[in-house]
């Protein structure tokens, strides 16, 4: 059982993410006003004010801006304490704490998880999907699945796979407006664009025969929502870069079509990011080796020629 100490940190690092109380309460599984008294309670043993109160939101006060870093400095120490001790052999147990990408972490990742604690029963897996890369170290994860390159330089990382990404287009669409044979033909072109973060969605890089070519495309449709823009393209609305984990399988049974497949994009590499800390968890270790162990299972099909 978590020490009272331990546990009024957490409480308010919980708060401190959140922003709310009752989104607090929720992931506490307490109501609102009971979270609202905790708050009190430990403010007024604490003398001061943490948070500045809206009907809304919370916002912390200097004094809770100091609570907070000591209380993530702490609770980073006793976990690493933790699995220091308890390192020393035996099955893997207690809690991960796993971030991944909102699309690829429902489909793929999440059946991961559910084999992974079917081996390792002891093992209690808080897994969290977001759209929007996430402070690892702050938000107390243990690691991250993610597409693309390291984030955070305090982080380490493992590739798990390869992962090209294509120009691609349904062949009704590619009947109706032709098929481009350069870059430049793609201005006459619908174009679909994926806003991830704040990425310039509609500026294009490619590489062809060791040479770099940038190219601002016009947008028809645009979305932060990958299974979105996915879905226009299979609908004929225009020419999309898509990644092949998902791409294959609509390649395969002849939905979409490959656009002028010489000129490279850059590669959305999957990679798994743990906090760059001496003393990893039994459990996290595990689960990393997991991954590696069962990467045939994330694996996109590979791509007809």
């Amino acid at each position: 059982m978590k020490t009272d100490i331990t546990s009024e940190l957490e409480f308010f690092t919980l708060v401190a993410r959140f922003g709310n109380l009752s989104a607090a309460a929720r992931a506490l599984d307490i109501t609102p006003p009971a979270a609202t008294k905790r708050l009190a309670q430990l403010e007024s043993r604490l003398g001061v004010r943490l948070v500045n109160r809206t009907t809304r939101s919370i916002s912390l006060t200097s004094e809770g801006e100091i609570y907070l870093g000591y209380a993530i400095k702490i609770l980073a120490e006793v976990k690493e304490m933790e699995d220091a001790v308890s390192s020393g052999g035996g099955a893997p147990r207690g809690l991960l704490r796993v971030n991944a990408t909102l699309g690829f972490g429902r489909t793929a990742i999440a059946p991961l998880v559910s084999e992974f604690v079917r081996r390792y029963p002891q093992v209690e897996v808080q897994f969290e999907v977001s759209d929007k890369p996430i402070d690892l170290v702050e938000n107390g994860f243990d690691l991250a699945i993610r597409f693309g390159t390291l984030p955070d330089a305090r982080l380490n990382a493992r590739k798990l796979m390869s992962n090209r990404r294509f120009l691609c287009a349904s062949p009704i669409y590619l009947e109706r407006h032709g098929t481009p044979q350069t870059l430049a033909d793609l201005s006459r072109h619908r174009c679909i664009t994926h806003r991830q973060n704040d990425e310039a969605a509609a500026t294009w890089r490619f590489t062809r025969d060791g040479r770099n070519e940038v190219i601002k495309v016009e947008s028809a449709l645009s979305s932060n929502d990958g299974d979105i823009v996915l879905g226009w393209a299979l609908d004929a609305h225009g020419i999309l870069i898509r990644s092949e984990w998902d791409l294959a399988k609509y390649v395969k049974s002849g939905r979409l079509k490959i656009v002028l497949p010489d000129y490279v994009l850059p590669s959305a590499d999957l990679f798994v990011y743990y906090p760059n800390r001496r003393n990893q968890s039994t459990r996290a270790r595990a689960f990393i080796d997991f991954l590696i162990e069962h990467i045939d299972m994330l694996a996109a099909l590979p791509l007809p020629d």
